[in-house]
């Protein structure tokens, strides 16, 4: 484990790394590494054989003649390297403060989950900028731009369709139909006002927000679809608050995802690599001792490489 400024070791709290994890995992804000899956490693830097969509999609021809060979052949794969860097956030917690806070709140907790958002927030804007980059996702095999024809924005348009034919265009790509689709929360408000799903919405038996994400689950003919909650402030502290979807509503993507992170034989369009060595979970909480400010120290940190394994397996659809 890392040593602090002024020499102290800092001491994992698995405690508050579990119960904040569980926190964010139900409050789901961030919504990355579902696109992205981990992938624990004990390398820092590697090369990561991803499974390609020739191997998918190849039909060698199978036929033995008598007393004939078998035709052989090898998974394919390509080398994507990857480089994981470290990210961490820390926070102080000042002896009279917690004593101040003790009857109110666990102090602890709160310093230690509000050091862990930043650090995850910082994580889905890298995986968010990764994932919906327009050029990455170039030609018509990769982008769609339905702006000028069925715009999200107009109520009267199919959304539906622009969604069928994104997959469309994956499977023609790589031979899969996508199992994720993101989109952000602004997005997900166009959805509800859209004519032709508002129709079909009303014959829901209850209409909570849930419900309606798994309706349109049925809709678009995808199990996965991932609204994207989370917003950025990009004022400098101090500043007045300007905040944004961390997830651009200009764009949604659809995408084939690894359902276990950890099975190299899953075909992903990314991956999240954790250098495992360094930082076991997505976040660790570490807290070290600084008695020049008689402060207990929060660090929230982890050792992350977002990468884009094959744009292949994945298709951007230009929205508003």
């Amino acid at each position: 484990m890392g040593v602090d400024q002024v020499g102290v070791r800092a001491t994992p709290r698995l405690d508050l790394g579990a119960a904040i994890e569980e926190y964010v995992q139900n409050a789901g804000d961030f919504i990355g590494t579902r696109l992205f899956p981990i992938f624990k490693t004990p390398q820092k830097a590697a090369n990561f054989s991803a499974i390609t969509r020739e191997s998918l999609t190849q039909t060698p021809d199978t036929k033995r003649a008598p007393n004939g060979k078998y035709n052989r052949g090898s998974i394919g794969a390509k080398d994507v390297g990857y480089s994981c860097e470290e990210n961490g956030f820390e926070m102080p917690l000042d002896d009279g403060e917690r004593k101040n806070y003790a009857k109110d709140f666990d102090a602890e907790l709160a310093v230690s989950k509000a050091a862990m958002n930043i650090v995850l927030r910082g994580q889905e804007t890298r995986i968010a900028a990764t994932a919906m980059n327009p050029s990455v996702f170039t030609g018509a095999a990769l982008f769609t731009d339905v702006t000028g024809t069925n715009p999200w924005s107009d109520p009267t348009k199919d959304i539906i369709k622009t969604i069928r034919d994104g997959k469309a265009k994956i499977r023609t790509n790589c031979g899969l139909l996508p199992n994720m689709l993101v989109m952000s929360y602004t997005n997900l408000n166009l959805c509800l006002n859209n004519n032709a799903i508002k129709d079909a919405i009303k014959y829901t038996a209850r209409p909570t927000e849930a419900e309606i994400i798994n309706a349109l689950k049925d809709f678009f003919g995808i199990p996965n679809v991932l609204i994207a909650n989370a917003i950025k402030n990009s004022s400098k502290e101090g500043q007045a608050f300007s905040g944004s979807d961390i997830w651009s509503p200009t764009f949604v993507l659809l995408g084939v995802s690894a359902q276990d992170g950890q099975d190299p034989t899953q075909p992903s369009i990314g991956r999240t690599f954790l250098w495992a060595n360094d930082s076991p979970e997505n976040v660790m909480v570490e807290q070290y001792r600084d008695e020049s400010v008689r402060s207990d120290v929060f660090r929230s940190r982890q050792h992350t490489d977002e990468a884009l394994l094959d744009k292949y397996f994945g298709h951007l659809l230009k929205v508003v």
